[in-house]
């Protein structure tokens, strides 16, 4: 039997999408009519109704930089399908199956060494929050409950669930209203700017001071490697990762790299880490970990993690997500990234940056910009105010683009089969949201 349910009329869906649903970070009822698209294929979002004399818009942020291999690719299609006709899902307690056993070896072959166990979850801020229980667990397990704090830099961004949102920067970020109802953990300044701009020794001092200075009582360091994403979109040198790799080991502090955003080719590395070639004691993943599929995410620890967790008076992770390991989302995760590895994401990723890089330079010159930096398939205009997100949005919709800038930037993260039109038209899109912001 086949449920047909016939469509809804463009009117009627806008007002029930007003007064019902509460979209991310948009008050309720909903004040502004939202873009409704119907179906999406390649990087093409096909709108329901004309918007902006458009049809159709190239989605040049990936949905969130999750849909690096654009939409209903035939691949991905396919590994839904598949398992589909196998399970949809089954819980992972107890109970174990193909998909998931083969995602979390192929982590494991992928990430830095050393690695080796891999925690599988629902979205990117838990995999941030198994990354922290992990790490107080595990000194929990030792006999040291005293290490329970965390230390990360300003300007961060890790999530909005409420551990993760004490370690998003304190004053500047999205989580400020919360101040007195976090935990109080402890924060570096920010790292100096610049992919290339070298590892600043005064910075570096500060970082090791911090550290050597609250050992007794951290659990961790975590930060997003070389790419703070939400917090600010800005680049930092490689070689911060191993300062803290260095110190943390010398102060005897676990190392979070928190890879939601940065993990699957983004910044030009597989991961992020391996720009510094460092290996944290505990990763996270998610995103484009299933080409943006299907919301999973994953942790990834190493032995002594695992086996520091293991030996104590709860020798068990105290996390169990009802929808742990699903097999469609693990099926889907495997074809992901075996279409990375097959489709040479590097030469994608390079020949994106370089278009960016080329096409957003005339920007330095309009009013009001103060900075413009691309890495991997990033790109960034910086402004001297916050952008006038209505205005910009529809500016680059008007151009056949789909945008989203927050704070003082109007950025893209296409997907990696963006060809060089589709790249050319974002960058005219990045270009005309700038001139209206």
């Amino acid at each position: 039997m086949t449920l047909t349910v016939p469509p809804m009329a463009h009117d009627r869906l806008v007002a029930l999408d007003r007064a019902h649903v509460w979209h991310p970070y948009a008050p309720m009822p909903g004040r502004t009519d939202p873009v409704v698209v119907e179906s999406a294929s390649g990087v093409r979002l096909h709108l329901a109704q004309p918007l902006e004399g458009v049809s159709e818009l190239i989605d040049g942020m990936s949905s969130w930089w999750a849909a690096v291999h654009g939409y209903r690719h035939p691949v991905l299609d396919a590994a839904v399908h598949e398992q589909v006709g196998r399970m949809s899902h089954v819980m992972f307690g107890g109970i174990t199956h193909e998909p998931a056993v083969r995602l979390a070896t192929k982590l494991v072959e992928i990430t830095p060494e050393p690695l080796r166990h891999v925690f599988l979850s629902d979205s990117g801020s838990v995999s941030v929050e198994v990354a922290v229980k992990m790490c107080l667990q595990y000194w929990r397990s030792l006999g040291r409950p005293e290490k329970r704090r965390l230390l990360t830099w300003r300007g961060g961004y890790h999530g909005d669930t409420f551990q993760t949102m004490a370690v998003c920067d304190p004053d500047g970020g999205m989580h400020s209203a919360w101040t007195g109802l976090l935990p109080d953990q402890v924060f570096a300044d920010r790292p100096p700017a610049g992919f290339d701009a070298g590892v600043d020794e005064v910075y570096a001092g500060h970082l090791a001071d911090l550290v050597e200075r609250h050992a007794d009582e951290l659990a961790a360091v975590i930060v997003e490697p070389v790419v703070q994403g939400t917090g600010g979109m800005r680049f930092h040198a490689p070689g911060y990762l191993k300062v803290l790799r260095e110190v943390a080991d010398a102060n005897n502090v676990l190392l979070i790299f928190d890879e939601v955003a940065t993990g699957f080719g983004r910044t030009g590395e597989l991961f992020a880490a391996d720009h510094a070639g460092v290996a944290p004691d505990v990763m996270c993943l998610g995103k484009s970990l299933t080409g943006g599929y299907l919301s999973m995410a994953a942790t990834l620890c190493t032995s002594r993690i695992a086996d520091g967790i293991s030996r104590g008076e709860l020798p068990v992770l105290a996390h169990g997500p009802t929808f742990m390991g699903n097999p469609l989302a693990s099926a889907v995760a495997n074809a992901s990234i075996e279409l990375l590895m097959r489709n040479d994401w590097r030469l994608q990723v390079r020949r994106i940056e370089a278009a960016l890089a080329t096409g957003l330079r005339p920007a330095v010159a309009f009013p009001g910009v103060v900075d413009v930096r691309t890495l991997g398939a990033i790109g960034v205009v910086q402004l001297d105010r916050d952008v006038d997100v209505m205005a910009a949005s529809r500016a680059a919709m008007r151009k056949g683009v789909w945008l989203r800038p927050f704070r003082d930037m109007v950025y893209t993260m296409p997907p990696f089969i963006a060809d060089d039109q589709d790249v050319a038209r974002i960058v005219d899109g990045v270009l005309a949201a700038v001139t209206a912001a």
